[in-house]
């Protein structure tokens, strides 16, 4: 359905399109709806009811659309007329769906797991609706604020044939213009190798139209007048400033097929008043041919553009590759967009929650068999996690009451999923085993309750009731054992395990800034401590638990810790000296500092203040305090460290007993901001000796590491005059140093900003409050406020340091223990509480079951099912990961082979299909595009003679860093014959697969 290109031609290739963002200045019913227009002049519902009349009067006419979100809500609305006119022009290439997701995500902020999952439910929806054809084809990231490797990995794994970005450094755009190379090969992945290869573009003109060229009706450019009678004709000035501009293009690109947007922000709420101005620029462009001009304008979409530059160079041209990413993004010498790395840290670690929840909700519904009627609720809370990924939402950059709606969509939907794990743990723990439908339609069911305000050590459920169930679901496919911690009012409890074996447990109290915090409800102050032990994969353990007036002696076996992890304090200070963890010992030091934002009136570059989108330091970094207040908590199961350092900064140090790592429960809030006009920036130094020698490592979405160097740029020559803000990267979820075999991590709970400015010191960015705002458009100070005062923001870090070889007490490399503990903090296990219905715990296990393992066996340590969910009919769609990197661990990082279909305990497998990482085409069926490679991008960067950066070069290249584009290409091995699948490092296989139920297990 492409319009055929001319040979010899500068091909321009005009996209008519629309970036409808699913929340930022007004929340997504109001853009959808055109509310609030004093705050945007902005209807999403006009601009697809507008586009669709205008693409109906003339069929050369392309329109795209990217926002599933918005699409599929304006879809469901829509009379059956309408729909048969929507997919005809679906059908016949006028209206293109490109992404697909449900939102155009950020790529620094969010984990890969929730990224899968919105592509996968906006394709889903576009699949079921258009079937073939509206199966989108290009990957369209023009407005996110840097691009992640991780993200590159993603769009080729979905089988798409390319990649545009809008957003690229400023000094790295200039680069690629003058050297003709913004057009390449990304490698996405250095373990999948040209399996992870895409074509990517980085944009001209962002996806803005070019400068007089805006016809929309919130536009003042004149429109193309063609009557010779008028006094206004300008057909002929209008088409060479066109050209004009067309020329400036094509001097930075490589091909004869340049792409031009002509479209922007919420554009099209009148489609007819574009078109008819576009049809006219097409028209009297194109008869200038005649004349020799060698400009061939077209109606066009983003993926016939990239089929076309494919037609013109396969077999005659071969394309640099990238290896590395786009991070940091840098718009102008002051303005590094690395604020929003940790901008609205609450609502982060929110959405970090949502999506282990949402991974709890899948689980239960398929494992329990839950029917159809149930899928309404599990499909809110999939679109609110669809709607947390876009890039103005996790990102923590819009407006604060959209932030409060954001926050509302995620609580409606753990609200509707709620409903489901009710249902399901309400099946699954009746003891008689399955009641046939047509024969019991609803089992007995329990209530089963969360408690969503742990974060302020408050539950109302365990502080009211002497007695209760605590049922511990974990979604891992291996068994772990969790410390559980609740906050009660009692002083004496017991715990029974599975078996009513009594559990030890210990009562710890509650740190008094957490108990001071703004809006905190509650009489609870201790927390009971007790472990999970061995809870079963994709399964539960229940609880027993009872107030008494007497604590009771358990007998504990002599256990020698020899892998657990220990610190010291300095007695002077009150921080921590020292670390010994995996038989290691480390000199450490941790404190908090804040910057003092950068503040100025916008109007040129060096005027930028620090906002929600700009991290702009003024000054060095400021001590919170110099010595901390402690208090020492040591048990048999935790001990702990509560340390203040002044009325708005406080931790707990703690270390759980037989577990290798530190916990730092940082506590930030309510940052005061009237003691001066810059407000302040709050970080978290650690400060080792260790001689990383200007290198450090960042993860990409949560999945693979990238190596940092510190003032440095692998594919051009970077000049910084931000030295600190220059430097930062986005952390999903980990930050490490090397040197030699000796490694030391700190993992997140969620998304922050972090950086290595000095050599072994790891840095990362807690919270901000900045006063004023940067002016790139949310137009609001980032000053959160909860409960009539400043915003409060708990948390942990947890720091991992052993060897980089297998020589560990457990025989795994640190790598592997990473990997592992990330693995039980993003997919934590989750607390279900319920009432002992006045049952002792004999007659409770009587009735009920308190054991349940999904899985028949638990699969190795480097395997983890990352999707299981309902999906069509009675079918599931089933992803496992191999979750780690080659070479990490010697063991580990081999391909790994599991049987599939025996493997869960409710059903067997009966048939499975793999798809691309999407689930919306069968893997054998894709055949993307596949661009020829040469050599590595780095190759230009000698082009540049004003900056030597050989010596950072030669860190960068250290250790196999440098450029290699010859890595072997990963084969999708064919082995679902016999229901045994191999996976390799870093590999993803998706499979829709049908099953049999067996009634006995469930």
């Amino acid at each position: 359905s492409c319009h055929p290109v001319k040979e010899d031609y500068i091909n321009v290739h005009l996209v008519a399109h629309t970036h409808d963002d699913v929340g930022w200045l007004k929340t997504v019913d109001q853009y959808f709806y055109g509310a609030r227009t004093r705050i945007q002049n902005a209807g999403v519902q006009t601009i697809l009811d507008s586009v669709m009349d205008a693409l109906k009067k003339d069929r050369n006419r392309r329109f795209i659309y990217v926002e599933t979100a918005f699409f599929w809500k304006w879809w469901i609305k829509q009379h059956d007329t309408v729909k048969a006119h929507v997919r005809r022009f679906v059908k016949n290439g006028q209206l293109e769906f490109i992404g697909g997701a449900w939102s155009m995500n950020d790529e620094a902020t969010t984990h890969y797991q929730s990224i899968i999952d919105q592509f996968t439910w906006g394709l889903r929806k576009l699949n079921d609706s258009f079937g073939e054809c509206g199966r989108p084809k290009m990957g369209w990231q023009i407005d996110p604020f840097g691009h992640s490797r991780q993200m590159a990995s993603i769009f080729a794994q979905l089988g798409f044939d390319g990649l545009l970005l809008g957003r690229i450094d400023y000094q790295d755009k200039n680069f690629r213009l003058a050297t003709k190379s913004a057009e390449m090969v990304w490698r996405g992945s250095s373990n999948l190798g040209a399996k992870s290869d895409i074509f990517t573009g980085v944009m001209y003109n962002t996806y803005a139209p070019p400068k007089g060229f805006c016809f929309d009706i919130i536009c003042t450019d004149d429109p193309i007048i063609d009557d010779k009678k008028s006094s206004d004709y300008n057909v002929d000035r209008r088409v060479d400033e066109f050209l004009a501009y067309v020329k400036n293009m094509t001097d930075g690109y490589a091909t004869n097929n340049v792409i031009v947007t002509m479209g922007e922000d919420f554009t099209y709420q009148n489609a007819e008043v574009w078109f008819k101005n576009l049809d006219k620029l097409i028209h009297y462009a194109n008869l200038r041919q005649a004349n020799g001009s060698k400009y061939n304008l077209l109606y066009s979409t983003p993926s016939c553009y990239v089929k076309a530059i494919y037609d013109e160079t396969h077999g005659k041209a071969k394309w640099l590759v990238k290896e590395d990413d786009f991070f940091p993004y840098a718009s102008d010498p002051h303005s590094f967009w690395t604020g929003y790395f940790t901008s609205r840290p609450t609502i982060k670690r929110f959405e970090r929650e949502g999506n282990n929840f949402l991974q709890v909700c899948k689980h239960l519904y398929a494992l329990a068999d839950l029917g159809p009627e149930d899928r309404v609720d599990l499909n809110a809370m999939r679109e609110a996690m669809g709607v947390m990924q876009h890039h103005d939402a996790v990102t923590g950059t819009e407006k604060e009451h959209v932030a409060h709606d954001y926050a509302k969509i995620l609580s409606t939907g753990i609200d509707e999923c709620e409903i489901i794990t009710n249902q399901a743990l309400s099946k699954l723990i009746d003891g008689t085993g399955y009641k046939h439908p047509e024969i019991d339609p609803m089992p007995g069911t329990t209530d089963f309750t969360i408690c969503r305000l742990l974060n302020t050590s408050q539950c109302e459920f365990t502080e009211t009731n002497d007695n209760f169930v605590v049922t511990v679901y974990n979604p891992l496919s291996r068994s772990v054992s969790k410390f559980i911690r609740l906050p009660v009012t009692g002083i004496h409890y017991t715990v029974q395990d599975p078996k009513g074996k009594l559990v030890v447990n210990q009562m710890i109290p509650i740190a008094q800034p957490i108990l001071r915090i703004p809006g905190r409800q509650s009489a609870a102050t201790s927390e009971l401590v007790f472990q999970a032990t061995d809870v079963p994969p994709l399964g539960f353990n229940s609880y027993f638990v009872r107030k008494t007036d007497q604590p009771i002696i358990i007998e504990q076996p002599t256990v020698s810790n020899t892998s657990g992890a220990v610190f010291e304090i300095d007695p002077d200070t009150g921080f921590i000296s020292q670390i010994t963890a995996n038989n290691k010992r480390l000199n450490i030091s941790q404190e908090f500092f804040y910057y003092n934002g950068f503040v100025g009136d916008n109007t040129k570059a060096s005027n930028r203040s620090s906002g929600a989108y700009i991290f702009r330091p003024f000054g060095e970094a400021v001590q919170v305090a110099a010595k901390a207040s402690v208090k020492v908590y040591q048990g048999l199961l935790v001990s702990e460290v509560h340390q203040e350092f002044n009325e708005w900064v406080s931790q707990i140090v703690r270390i759980y007993e037989g577990e290798n790592y530190v916990e730092f429960d940082w506590l930030i809030g309510p940052i005061p901001v009237t003691d001066n006009h810059f407000g302040k920036e709050v970080i978290t130094r650690y400060k080792t000796r260790l001689n990383s020698d200007s290198v450090f490592y960042t993860d990409s979405n949560g999945r693979e590491l990238v190596k940092r160097v510190r003032n440095f740029r692998p594919t051009w020559k970077v000049s910084l005059q931000e030295p600190v803000a220059g430097n930062y990267y986005p952390v999903t979820s980990k930050i490490l140093l090397r040197s030699g075999q000796d490694e030391v991590a700190v993992l997140t709970d969620r998304a922050q900003g972090g950086t290595s400015l000095r050599d072994g010191e790891i840095e990362l960015m807690l919270h901000r409050a900045c006063l004023h705002d940067d002016a790139f458009g949310v137009g609001e100070a980032l000053i959160e406020e909860a409960f009539n005062s400043g915003l409060v923001a708990r948390g942990s870090h947890y720091l991992v340091f052993g060897s980089t070889s297998t020589d560990n007490p457990d025989g795994k490399s640190v790598a592997a223990q990473e990997r592992i503990l990330a693995q039980n903090k993003l997919l934590d296990t989750w607390t279900f509480l319920s009432s002992t219905k006045g049952l002792s715990f004999a007659d409770y296990k009587a009735k009920y079951k308190t054991q349940f393992s999904g899985l028949k066996q638990a699969l190795p340590d480097n395997v983890q099912i990352l999707t299981l969910e309902p999906w069509k009919g009675f079918s599931l769609l089933l992803r496992l990961e191999h979750i780690l990197e080659k070479d990490e661990d010697n063991l580990l990082s081999k391909p790994v082979t599991v049987n599939l279909q025996n493997l869960f305990s409710p059903f067997a497998i009966t048939s499975l299909r793999e798809t691309t990482l999407g689930a919306n085409q069968w893997l054998s069926d894709n055949n993307k595009l596949e661009f020829e490679v040469a050599a590595s991008l780095e190759a230009l960067v000698d082009v540049d003679q004003r900056i030597d950066d050989s010596k950072l070069r030669g860190k960068w290249n250290d250790n196999g860093n440098g450029s290699n584009v010859k890595r072997a290409v990963l084969q999708v091995p064919q082995d679902l014959d016999d229901f045994t699948i191999t996976l390799q490092p870093m590999q993803i296989r998706t499979f829709v697969v049908e099953i049999q139920r067996d009634s006995l297990n469930i």
